[in-house]
């Protein structure tokens, strides 16, 4: 059997990476900087600049490795180190804890693994030393780069460190900014607990014996909550025997475990009282706040607010820390600060508000299981009576509080004005002696409003989770928009906090997990949201007029001036709310400004669709420049308010109702909508109307002047949300077995299949094996037992084969790290297997199975094993290793073995469904047990519809088909042909006369099985199957005949069933609810998207689907909420979740989920999938290990990041893949690209980067290629970056669209959008020359290096690949070769029968001139005198060749730049001219590649292969080079 991965520690690292340009000090300012279109780039340092600076200059010399090998460096040098960090490193005041050039600078340079690492000793290490590694990590982390990795040659030393860094503030003051970079490693080292070494050290500052430090009042609080006392006593004793043992007394003072915390808070909280301010020396806040603010103190506030947030929000460290935070009383004192309220503390208070929302969690910390509303309810007034108790009987003053109801007190208001009539004494010794709430030693029991503040924040009525979710608008107003602390511009550089939860490894409950996904999710739509406002309303050029109104000069596609808005109804609130039950409005808007194309756009406005009401009233005069540098977004656009709404109804100006989809207006009755006025009703959201009416906002509802709307594909967020918000009012909505793995607690392997409850004890594997050499192959490990159907042996096995699952096996699926027999002489345990005839099927072709002919590997099988068993199945597939191959077998074994049960099929993308659907449609499940729902149905490449009305018109169809060989078997059998009449009468003619006259015919055989002729005689149904292709019976052999009988009664009987499935489709006569029926009763598998899911999940409910099986493919690049909804589409039955499998196949090690912030990237994870959290947590998981798409010399390229992958015969075997590329000396290759008319890479805009040198290299190659014959279709030029994609797309336009014999290559793309696709030959171009940027990212590089099968060029700047340290293993494999192009110039077509080995006479290409120039010489070659002029605009020299060339060089070689003007326009095939984009736009901050611009270039260049060439005959010589292009690629 193959190994099954995931338990103990794991390799993984957070392999995000973000690009962040660095500012200089001059540029810093008090505000974050707002990300503004066109915006000029702050400060970046170059890679010369680099080159330059000392610290390169000391790398260099004392531990950098030169390219070719280890350079000899000097010793270690202790005092070196001490001198960078004190003259490097160290800042003094400001926001900045670090100087981030400088950081950024030792980083490239490794000065961690090179120099700091391989020279630590625990033992002499100095406190320079290991702060020097401190902020090295914490580089890491900012960058998310593997940050632990470079420890793991030395675990023990690793361990040492960290203890060394846990030590390091002991008798030494630390700066601020120092204590900044502590605290922020101490972060970073919380979020890595996945890390075992980390884990085991770092959790030590959060046991039980912490609680030594803690008031006596409080540990005795605790103690006795949590029924602790028992453990208390038991660590007590352990830890007095091994002090004893050593000879020494117990004394938990000294322990850092004891001290750790309880200093960290002490630390903050001086810093807060009188750091933040310092000069400030009065303790009135009116004086206080307006005073200046430390930024440094302000700056690790904010950080130890993160910091505690994150202890309390995982269970593991919450268990034993929270009582710290009550027993300082943090946040009562953070509350009370004068920071709070201080207009630079924004930040700090909104972190404040979490910290309380997390230190009063619903949970039972020790026990770990969430709260139910009746039992926080039911301990809240437990509390509270408790307390009402006490005070009667020992505070006088509160005898009437003591008296009345819990009702009348538990509010804050009511709290405080009872608790008021008490002195300070009288209060100090309540909180500090009779409550124990705090100890009498704090300073701040000496203020009476410290003291009120602690008595009622812990008694007063707390608002629930479900409570907070509901009142909280699903859309986001202007408040929330511009907030940079919730919603950060996209320049987020990582150096400092946010107000955002963060998804972490491991989560408190399933309410924890919903409300950060939610909340997560509500801020990505709203950055998404603001950004499409901030692109609307500038087009609308408002102003003043001489009335004194708002009015507006311009237009803009997305937004529209209202005529008239007006609210028509505020429905009273439900019982138990007050918030109302619905509010409606009704919005009117002309049209009649547009043309045709976008009044098409508005009128196609629908029922739930999201719009956004929009209040602007700009500034009379504009504003100055220096107030325009000032002011923020909403006050550049004039923009007063932001309100969502979701449309109801949309009518024209007659008021006929438009795009109606409930039924109201028939099909043959719709008309054209009239006029030029659009009425559209809305609802709007009551949460965010009941919080306007209460804070006195109401009058913002007659302001609205615009109405904008968005993108359909991008407007879902709503209907995720509401998703959410449901999930979070539902209980027990993930299935019991899974609930305790998804939140990341308990065995990793406990849903593994191995330790399920009913498991399939026999598995019919159908056509899942070849032969039974196949079988022996796959499970070497165990002897093979063939058996018959009668437990006799079998000595000629046949497929298909039944696999008794022993004990043995399931025990080797249990996440061992090998599965190999520790001895290797031990008896192989016996496998049963059982080889089997399946019955005849029947006489008709249709009748046979349909047959897999993949030859699935060892792991596969193992996978499809698990697959099929309850239970958790992990997949992870590295490219080209047959994950959907994988996943359809599983789907038909599933079928075959439980065909009662449903399966619901997941994937990110259309495309990636619509392969698996195809692959299933090839295995052997009938087609009307298939549905696809979604959009991209349209793009199955099948004759058959398998959407719900396709599905629906296939059944209506197929049950006239069947009713008519009712009717032919009823005259073959002499009988009335009205039988056939309804699908009714058919069934009733089934038991009558067919099942009867079987019966018949069986009893009869059994008495005559002597006689061979006796079936053929006799069989009931001869002349029904008279039609069939071959005779059936032969009347030589009683037993071969009876077969060939039952098959054919097998065909009678499924005929029958398929009337019975028909029977519903004939009553039922909607097609609405034809279509419900099919998707909830009929259909066995579903496939949908998961946008899909979240969108329909409230009808999925109504309608009561159904399904067994979730398998989920590319589940590493779905969202963690997106991967959840879909485990939740169902109700539950009886409080049991139906859910029995959940397969989740993916690949951690290539590119994550999408998430277009960067700030909720880096700071909350949200890019973080639950396949990639699964690994992290050592959730076993299945590696395929055998990848058939790449010669093996270019899966060296990225195989190392896999554990064991290899290569399948087929790639060693296929003459495709051992023949080398025509035209080319290598397989692969580096191109270094030097800088091209003295410039490197460029960015036109931020984030926009682009390479010309190397666009114009990429294309002569391309041109070059397909002057040799290569398939246009066949190549696919990739970048790292829209802005170098949009620059190819134009170079193409202008020198290759023109030309049908060259035309646009396969695509023209990021790596981003490639990830899933594959093309024989790929030209990739990295773009920078600064910094290596986001490919920095490790998964990034693997889909590039993964993409191509035959041929992979990668065109970069080596000097700057080759020093990255994460990048490494790739790029020592390509610099092994040449980093000039080598071509071999003596092939003059795509085909050649030269070795991939054999190199050929080389030619090594020297700059981007020259290979344009070989393009030009090969064409006036091969085809000057052949071709014709293609098109008028196309310009000829004298000797009638074409232009291919890209730059002029002297003494008459080649004159390229001559194009014309005319020919800058590119022309189409056909002649007529082609939109051309320019190169660079910049109207979007584009971050990775990872979003589309909307360009038309797209249809001129992304032809998918569509192009060919008129000319082909001449092009390619023969057709053997086709024939090679388009081989089997399996």
């Amino acid at each position: 059997m193959v190994k099954v991965y995931g338990t103990g520690a794991f390799d993984f690292r957070r392999h995000k990476v973000a690009e962040y340009p660095v500012e200089v000090a001059a540029q810093l300012g008090e505000k974050p900087v707002e990300a503004k279109p066109g915006a000029s780039l702050p400060s970046s340092i170059t890679l010369s600049e680099i080159q330059r600076d000392r610290l390169t200059k000391i790398a260099a010399e004392n531990w950098s490795k030169a390219g070719d090998g280890v350079k000899e460096s000097k010793e270690f040098d202790p005092e070196l180190v001490a001198k960078i960090y004190e003259t490097e490193l160290l800042v003094s005041g400001g926001r900045k804890p670090v100087p981030l050039q400088r950081v950024m600078i030792l980083e490239v340079s490794q000065y961690l693994e090179n120099y700091l690492w391989p020279n630590f000793d625990p033992e002499t290490a100095t406190f320079e030393h290991v702060m020097s590694m401190v902020l090295m990590v914490n580089e890491k982390f900012r960058e998310n780069v593997a940050a632990w990795i470079c420890f793991y040659d030395a675990k023990d030393k690793f361990k040492a460190f960290l203890e060394k860094v846990l030590r390091l503030k002991e008798g030494r003051n630390l700066s601020t900014a120092e204590k900044t970079n502590y605290l922020l490693f101490m972060i970073n080292a919380f979020q890595s607990l996945e890390d075992e070494v980390v884990r085991e050290t770092i959790l030590r500052i959060a046991s039980l014996q912490s609680w030594y430090s803690l008031s006596y009042g409080r540990f005795q609080m605790e103690l006795c909550t949590h029924h602790l006392r028992k453990d208390w006593n038991r660590m007590v004793k352990r830890e007095t025997n091994k002090a004893s043992k050593r000879g020494e007394t117990f004394e938990p003072s000294c322990l850092l475990e004891v001290k750790f915390v309880r200093n960290l808070i002490e630390e903050f909280l001086e810093v807060l009282e009188s750091e933040v301010f310092p000069t400030s020396h009065d303790n009135d806040d009116e004086l206080v706040i307006n005073k200046p603010v430390d930024e440094a103190s302000l700056l690790y506030c904010e950080r130890f607010m993160e910091f505690l947030i994150d202890l309390l929000s995982q269970l593991p460290t919450r268990r034993y820390l929270r009582p710290f935070v009550a027993d300082a009383a943090v946040v009562a004192k953070c509350h009370l600060s004068a920071l709070y309220t201080h207009d630079k503390g924004k930040l700090f208070a909104q972190l404040v508000d979490l910290l309380q929302f997390y230190e009063y969690f619903e949970i039972d910390d020790h026990k770990g299981t969430q709260l139910t509303d009746d039992e926080v309810m039911q301990a809240h007034y437990d509390m509270f009576r408790a307390f009402q108790l006490r005070v009667f009987k020992k505070v006088p003053k509160l005898r009437e509080f003591s008296l009345a109801n819990v009702g009348a007190l538990h509010k804050r208001a009511d709290l405080t004005k009872r608790l008021s009539v008490l002195s300070h004494e009288e209060l100090r010794d309540l909180v500090c002696s009779k409550l124990k709430l705090v100890s009498k030693d704090d300073p701040w029991s000496e203020r009476v409003d410290f003291l009120i503040e602690v008595i009622v924040s812990f008694f007063q009525k707390q608002q629930s989770q479900k409570e907070a979710i509901n009142a909280l608008p699903l859309y986001p107003n202007e408040l929330i928009m511009w907030d940079e602390s919730l919603v950060p511009s996209i320049n987020y550089s990582g150096e400092g906090c946010l107000a955002l939860p963060k998804l972490n490894l491991q989560f408190l409950t399933l309410h924890d997990y919903l409300l950060r996904n939610f909340n997560l999710f509500r801020l990505e739509s709203t950055y998404e949201i603001r950004e499409d406002i901030q692109e609307a309303v500038p087009h609308l050029l408002s102003y003043i007029n001489n009335e004194g109104e708002t009015a507006f000069r311009g237009w803009s596609r997305m937004a529209v001036p209202i005529k008239e808005f007006r609210i028509t109804d505020v429905k009273q609130p439900n019982i138990g709310e007050v918030k109302p039950a619905a509010v409606t409005a009704n919005v009117t808007f002309s049209i009649s400004s547009y043309k045709a194309q976008i009044r098409s756009e508005w009128n196609a406005l629908k029922e739930h669709d999201v719009l956004f009401l929009l209040s602007i009233r700009p500034s009379f005069e504009p504003l100055s420049p220096e107030e325009a540098a000032n002011a923020s977004v909403p006050q550049k656009l004039g923009l007063q308010c932001v309100r969502g709404c979701e449309i109801i109804e949309i009518r024209d100006e007659e008021g006929t109702l438009m795009n109606d989809f409930t039924g109201r207006i028939k099909r043959d009755e719709w008309k054209p909508p009239k006029g030029e006025l659009r009425t559209v009703t809305v609802a709007l959201d009551t949460a965010q109307y009941h919080m306007d009416y209460e804070s006195g906002a109401a009058d913002i509802y007659g302001t609205f002047n615009i109405l904008m709307r968005r993108k359909p594909k991008e407007n879902n967020f709503k209907a995720i949300l509401e998703s959410i918000r449901d999930l979070m009012n539902e209980s027990c909505v993930v299935p019991e077995w899974l609930h305790n793995v998804f939140l990341g607690y308990g065995n990793p392997s406990a849903a593994q299949w191995a330790r399920m409850p009913d498991l399939l004890e026999t598995v019919d594997f159908k056509d899942t094996f070849l032969d039974a050499d196949h079988l022996r192959e796959t499970f070497p490990d165990y002897e093979v037992c063939f058996t018959n159907s009668d437990s006799s042996e079998n000595l000629h096995p046949e497929p298909p084969f039944k696999i008794h699952m022993t004990t043995v096996l399931k025990q080797n699926t249990r996440g061992l790290p090998a599965n190999k027999k520790s001895d290797a002489d031990s008896v192989k345990e016996k496998l049963i297997v059982e080889a089997y005839v399946p019955p005849d099927p029947g006489p008709y072709p249709q009748d046979q199975p349909k047959q897999n002919s993949v030859r699935f590997t060892s792991t596969q099988i193992e996978a499809i094993i698990s697959g099929i068993q309850p239970g958790l199945t992990m997949v992870v597939g590295p490219p080209g290793t047959g994950k959907t191959d994988t996943a359809v077998q599983i789907l038909n074994v599933l079928y075959h073995n439980c065909p009662s049960q449903r399966t619901l099929i997941i994937t990110h993308s259309n495309q990636a469904l619509n392969d698996i659907f195809e692959k299933i449609m090839q295995r052997d499940v009938p087609a009307r047990y298939l549905l696809r729902l979604g959009q991209g149905e349209q793009e199955l490449a099948t004759e058959l519809d398998f959407s719900r009305q396709g599905r629906v018109n296939a059944m209506l169809v197929r049950r006239l088909e069947l009713l008519a060989e009712v009717e032919r078997l009823a005259r073959s059998l002499q009988l009335p042909e009205d039988v056939g009449y309804t699908c009714e009468t058919a069934g009733y003619f089934w038991l009558l006369h067919v099942y009867s006259r079987w019966e018949q015919f069986i009893a009869a055989c059994a008495d005559n099985q002597d006689k061979p002729t006796f079936v053929q005689d006799r069989f009931p149904f001869k002349e029904f199957f008279s039609n069939t292709p071959q005779p059936i019976f032969t009347g030589q052999s009683f037993d071969k005949d009876m077969r060939a009988a039952k098959g054919c009664f097998r065909h009678l009987q499924t005929m029958f069933q398929e009337l019975d499935e028909c029977k519903a489709f004939e009553l039922l006569k909607s097609t609405a609810d034809r279509a419900n029926y099919l998707m909830t009763k009929q259909a066995k598998i579903v496939a949908m998207t998961c946008t899909h899911a979240a969108l329909k999940r409230k009808d999925f409910l109504n309608l009561g689907f159904k399904y067994d099986n979730l398998l989920m493919e590319e589940s590493a690049q779905i969202l963690e909420i997106e991967t959840f909804i879909p485990m939740a589409l169902q109700r539950q039955e009886d409080g049991y979740a139906r859910l029995k499998r959940c397969i989740l196949i993916g690949d951690h090690h290539q590119l994550p989920p999408v998430v277009k912030n960067m700030a909720f990237q880096k700071y909350s994870h949200m890019d973080q999938s639950l396949f990639t959290r699964f690994v992290r947590l050592g959730i076993p998981y299945i590696e395929l290990n055998a990848q058939g798409r790449s010669r093996p010399s270019l899966a060296r390229l990225y195989n190392w990041r896999y554990r064991a992958l290899g290569d399948l015969p087929y790639v060693k075997e296929a003459a495709i893949f051992y023949k080398a590329n025509a035209g080319f000396s290598y397989d692969y290759q580096l191109v270094d690209v030097p800088d091209y008319h003295d410039k490197g890479e460029s960015a036109p805009s931020p984030w926009f980067y682009q390479n010309e040198g190397e666009a114009e290299y990429i294309v002569s190659v391309y041109i070059y290629m397909r002057l040799l014959g290569y398939p246009a279709d066949k190549i696919s030029i990739l970048t790292t970056y829209n802005g170098q994609k949009l620059l190819i797309r134009d170079v193409v336009n202008r020198r290759c669209v023109p030309y049908p014999f060259i035309g646009p290559p396969n695509k023209v793309t990021t790596v981003d959008k490639f990830q899933g696709q594959q093309n024989d030959f790929i030209l990739l171009s990295l773009v920078r020359t600064r910094f290596v940027g986001h490919l920095r990212d490790v998964r990034r590089l693997i889909v590039a290096m993964s993409r191509a099968r035959l041929g992979l060029y990668v065109f970069c700047r080596r000097s700057l690949f080759e020093q990255c340290y994460e990048l490494q293993p790739t790029f020592q494999i390509l610099l092994q070769r040449p980093d000039r192009l080598a071509l071999n110039l003596t092939e003059f077509s795509a085909y050649t029968d030269r070795h991939v080995d054999d190199l050929g006479p080389m030619h090594l290409v020297n700059s981007v001139d020259e290979m344009a120039a070989i393009a030009v010489q090969l064409y006036q070659f091969k085809f000057a005198n052949v071709h014709a002029p293609v098109s008028q605009g196309t310009d000829m020299d004298e000797d009638n060749s074409i232009q291919l060339s890209v730059t002029s060089e002297q003494n008459g070689t080649i004159n390229a730049e001559n194009i014309s003007a005319e020919q800058d326009q590119p022309i189409n095939q056909n002649g007529s001219s082609v939109e051309q984009e320019p190169a660079a736009v910049g109207s979007s901050v584009e971050q990775n590649g990872e979003t589309e611009q909307p360009l038309d270039a797209d249809t001129c260049v992304e032809q998918n292969g569509q192009t060919q060439m008129d000319t082909a005959t001449s092009v390619e010589p023969d057709g053997e080079t086709q024939q090679l292009m388009d081989a089997d690629h399996n």
